[in-house]
């Protein structure tokens, strides 16, 4: 029978330890490649494919948000990562430290939006490990991801190959997670329908890996669009104009937004993909995603030019804005 918190003593490498990983971890996390008394997984990957790999860390506050949880944020962050750069996910490694005093049932229920999430995104948990932290030396819950995708050899994207005159697409909505998690922790006694967009993007992803013509993708995580506009004007060497009509933010980020001075474009997104696709593709990609979940109401946001590096907001009265690099962090502690 587990404690009602998390104590010092799940930590210890004893018998605490192994009923929490047993009863909370294992229990959810159960899949045939999950051997929680070995220290290494063995992983099959298919001949012929390259191995990809990324690894992320989470510190979300609060740990649980309309949308998602820090569990949920986690699988999905690292997957996106994957799938973005046009690997299909297999496999994630999940390293666990909890601060002392978690309630136990908090656990469990980010535990089980944990291996929900991954069931929905296609990936097994086959390795982790868990820590324990003196109450105060932690935020309740931290969490580090390591995940492990394929794809073929000779699918490759990157913004060396962007050229001047491609579009820039986003596939929905941008700056829900930021606002979703802002509200959640009523710092300003603020409250509204807006909730994380936290989702696997494997499926948009996936259906236009090898379309010609696609350029690049990101998801935009941290400083969203506007640092991905950013990353991509400096790697391209040239500017990207957006375009403020056709940028879809939902009325309730706006309206959030306009009540706290911020800026949605530099807004965290979790289920979102920025792509710069040349022309004709960038059609039929919109094509694709519509006719997906989660991409109903993307969009063709700008295009690439010639020029400085330099991102450029055309304004909806007709104007221009410089939009600056990401400096002060809006919102901390968001993903």
């Amino acid at each position: 029978m587990l404690d009602d918190h998390v104590t010092l003593a799940h930590g210890n490498g004893g018998r605490f330890m192994r009923e929490l990983i047993d009863e909370v971890f294992a229990r959810h996390l159960a899949n045939p490649a999950l051997d929680t008394h070995l220290d290494a997984a063995a992983l099959a990957l298919p001949a012929g494919m390259v191995a990809v790999i990324t690894t992320d860390a989470f510190t979300v506050q609060p740990l649980e948000f309309p949308g998602g949880d820090i569990g949920s944020l986690a699988v999905n962050g690292t997957v996106n990562d994957l799938a973005v750069s046009g690997a299909e996910p297999r496999y994630l490694a999940l390293d666990a430290i909890i601060e002392e005093g978690l309630e136990m049932a908090r656990l469990e229920r980010i535990v089980a939006g944990l291996a929900r999430a991954a069931r929905e995104a296609g990936v097994a948990v086959v390795a982790g490990d868990t820590k324990v932290v003196p109450r105060g030396n932690g935020g309740g819950l931290y969490l580090a991801t390591t995940g492990v995708g394929v794809r073929p050899p000779q699918r490759r994207l990157g913004m060396d190959l962007i050229r001047a005159g491609d579009a820039v697409l986003v596939s929905g909505p941008v700056g829900d997670h930021g606002i979703a998690v802002m509200l959640a922790r009523e710092a300003f006694d603020l409250s509204g329908p807006v909730a994380s967009d936290c989702a696997a993007v494997t499926p948009l992803a996936a259906a236009i890996w090898d379309m010609e013509g696609l350029r690049f993708m990101r998801d935009p995580t941290r400083g969203g669009l506007a640092t991905v506009a950013h990353e991509i004007a400096f790697a391209a060497r040239k500017t990207v104009r957006l375009m403020e009509s056709a940028i879809p933010v939902r009325d309730a980020v706006r309206s959030v937004c306009r009540m706290l001075g911020y800026d949605p474009y530099y807004l965290a997104c979790e289920g979102r993909v920025v792509a710069v696709a040349a022309p004709r593709a960038a059609e039929q990609i919109l094509a694709l995603w519509h006719a997906l979940p989660g991409g109903e109401q993307a969009c063709a946001i700008g295009t690439i030019a010639d020029g400085r590096p330099a991102v450029v907001l055309e304004t909806e009265i007709g104007g221009e804005r410089f939009l600056e690099e990401l400096e002060d962090d809006p919102l901390p502690r968001i993903c």
